[in-house]
């Protein structure tokens, strides 16, 4: 099988064959070669490994550890034979292969791959015996991690993914909702903790998690109970009111209120405020204050769920500051800033915020938004802060510096990161990069038939490292070298995953420039728009294909891709369609196409290419116009919101790089009313 070697690779990179030998930086600094990879030629046994791994066959990998042994690629023969039965390995084996390999993403894949294994079986014991090796967890990792502790007595270790799974109500891994529920016996969860997840539970209607926590709480629930009321929640409501107060009914109310806002949010808020007001005609409540609150929050999520379908409504907000307390999760916070955003309803913004944890608070996100709110006081003293926080989040170049930088005049400058100069790397980092054993394989596995997911979780670990040593020279200096060899989107990768590291010709390159600009013109888009598309769809990977079948630079969905045909009046093909110079040209008509339907209002256009143009009309307001950014804070859909919060953050720095710069709050204007 043919693929090019290590030395092959440096060789195309330009880069001088280097024998161990020690390597002056200047003056009194030198720096000792560690390793040879440069004549490692262990790929062409990596690929033949691969396949025996495919193939199972254990006798074959067997072979290729010996014949490997010491190679750049040696781990991976020994990784694929242990995984082939991971539940089968000892937690020794698996603690020799990283004290084999340390530093290696297939050490650290394999040793957390084998934690969660462990974990599903429950053989908590190996987990424990392996965790200190883990650097690098996912959330199911480190779920698995956390219930390898809870079962071993260690709960304050344990403790440490409370913050992530005890109060989520959101879909995560089945390990992660394991935990969360064998946290109830922890002895550090306190009863408070209890009652807080409690009402979490029943709002989602988490059965088991319900009976689990009123059991230990000295209230119990049973199945039959909680079925009665999902069957037929009207039933419950009807004799709610005859039966005395107690706390079981508290938890049932909102368990039913739940159920009936699950088939309609609006029958659930008649049934509460009719609830309440008869409520209070009695002398002796049955609602106590916690479950009416809750119960309005419980409303008020569920209303945020239906945004797209009918609407935005102010009522949400109403229903969140119905439920104010001291306990709100993560996404009611941020469903009750959203709905407050959307209406500019600043207090409520202020109030949505101070619900959130601390350091969530302090993120540009969040801190954009209290500077908005704090804006529309008509406290000095208040204006005063708000603008002393747009200076601190115009420090960076995001998308939420980026409108920071506009509230206070400054102006974004691609000259000031290098403008289109490419970063100058001595020769002793461009050495560097290709005797560090993970850029090494990395860029080996980018030169040869190997799947590129090889190539790229060996790139993103070597990044990984060097980030973490504060190895900017290493990072800059590989970046350059992937760019050179137009890996552009590891390049991007390297830039955005380091916080020191500013060059805009590294993380936003501008390949096919001739096209992109003559096509847009065509089109009647802006380049720089265009860019900012295809930089976030593909990262400039052409043979990009996403798994509801987009594909090619601008990630044109094959239906779309016809119907583009159809309208140039051309005879369609998918693999001309895929193409980069056809690719661009549909992608960029499909995007004035979108444009002139949407008002040509670039961010409803860029929500359209993204979500479809039916939804983006969906968040436009139905009276009036809408503030931007109050518009993008407030789609529906996460990846669509983020999607265009990125989109607009490149297009404004392609702006500057193409010599015609827009400010990001110009560009993204005022999205006016659906009609």
């Amino acid at each position: 099988m043919s693929a090019l070697s290590v030395a092959t690779a440096v060789s195309a990179l330009g880069i001088s064959q280097v024998a161990c030998a020690e390597l002056t930086w200047g003056d009194d600094e030198s720096y000792q070669q560690e390793s040879n990879y440069q004549q490692d030629s262990s790929i062409d046994s990596f690929m033949g490994a691969a396949i025996a791994a495919d193939r199972g066959d254990v006798s074959a990998l067997y072979n290729y550890e010996q014949t490997m042994s010491g190679s750049l690629f040696a781990m991976y023969p020994t990784y694929w034979r242990m995984n082939l039965d991971l539940d089968s390995q000892s937690s020794a084996a698996v603690s020799q292969f990283v004290r084999q390999y340390p530093d290696t993403v297939m050490a650290e894949k394999l040793v957390a791959d084998f934690a969660e294994t462990k974990a599903n079986s429950n053989d908590y014991a190996s987990v424990r015996q392996v965790a200190n090796l883990i650097t690098n967890a996912d959330a199911s990792e480190r779920c698995a991690v956390a219930l390898g502790f809870n079962n071993g007595g260690d709960t304050m270790r344990a403790m440490a993914a409370k913050s992530d799974v005890w109060l989520n109500t959101l879909k995560q891994p089945a390990l992660c909702d394991q935990l969360a529920m064998e946290m109830n016996n922890n002895a550090l969860i306190s009863n408070q903790d209890r009652a807080s997840r409690l009402k979490r539970m029943l709002r989602k209607g988490k059965t088991g998690d319900i009976m689990a926590l009123s059991s230990r709480l000295g209230t119990p629930i049973d199945y039959s109970a909680l079925s009665e009321v999902q069957l037929n929640p009207s039933e419950f409501f009807s004799r709610f009111g005859r039966e005395p107060a107690s706390q079981t009914n508290q938890h049932l109310y909102l368990y039913a209120i739940g159920r009936l806002a699950d088939k309609s949010y609006r029958e659930a808020q008649q049934q509460l405020d009719f609830d309440i007001r008869q409520d209070n005609q009695r002398s002796v409540k049955l609602l106590n204050d916690d479950t009416r609150r809750y119960a309005y929050r419980t409303l008020g999520v569920k209303r945020m769920n239906h945004n797209t379908d009918d609407g935005f409504n102010a009522e949400a907000v109403d229903w969140f500051r119905n439920s104010l307390d001291d306990d709100f999760n993560f996404e009611e916070a941020e469903d009750y800033a959203m709905a407050a955003i959307r209406f500019g309803r600043w207090d409520d913004v202020v109030e949505a915020i101070s619900k959130m944890e601390a350091e969530t608070q302090k993120g540009n996100q969040w801190q954009y938004w209290l500077a908005r709110a704090y804006e529309q006081s008509s406290s000095s003293s208040k204006r005063s802060t708000a603008k002393k926080m747009y200076q601190n989040i115009a420090k960076s170049n995001d998308y939420y510096g980026l409108m920071a930088k506009d509230k206070i005049g400054q102006r974004f400058d691609a000259r000031q990161l290098g403008g289109s100069n490419l970063p100058n790397v001595s020769t002793a980092d461009r050495a560097r990069v290709m005797q560090d054993g993970n850029f090494a394989r990395a860029f080996a596995l980018y030169n040869s038939d190997a799947s590129r997911a090889y190539a790229n979780r060996e790139w993103n670990w070597a990044v990984k490292q060097a980030r973490d040593k504060r190895d900017d020279n290493l990072i800059i200096a590989a970046a350059r070298q992937a760019y050179d060899m137009g890996w552009l989107d590891r390049a991007i990768y390297a830039v955005d995953n380091t916080d020191r590291v500013d060059s805009v010709a590294l993380s936003h390159p501008m390949p096919h420039q001739d096209a992109v600009v003559r096509y847009s013109q065509s089109a009647g888009i802006d380049p720089a728009w265009a860019y900012g598309i295809m930089r976030q769809e593909s990262r400039f990977v052409t043979s990009a294909r996403s798994n509801v079948g987009a594909s090619g630079l601008m990630q044109v969905m094959p239906d779309t891709a016809k119907y583009i045909a159809r309208n140039l009046g051309e005879t369609y093909s998918a693999s001309r369609a895929n193409t980069g110079d056809t690719n661009i040209r549909y992608g960029t008509w499909y995007m004035g196409d979108i444009l002139g339907k949407l008002n040509r209002q670039p961010v409803v256009a860029t929500a359209g290419y993204n979500a479809g143009p039916n939804n983006a009309k969906r968040w436009q307001p139905v009276y009036g116009s809408l503030e931007a950014d109050q518009y993008v804070e407030s789609i529906a859909f996460p990846e669509t919101r983020n999607y265009v919060k990125h989109v607009m953050e490149n297009a404004t720095i392609y702006s500057s790089l193409l010599g015609a710069h827009q400010p990001i709050s110009q560009r993204m204007g005022t999205v006016p009313a659906v009609f």
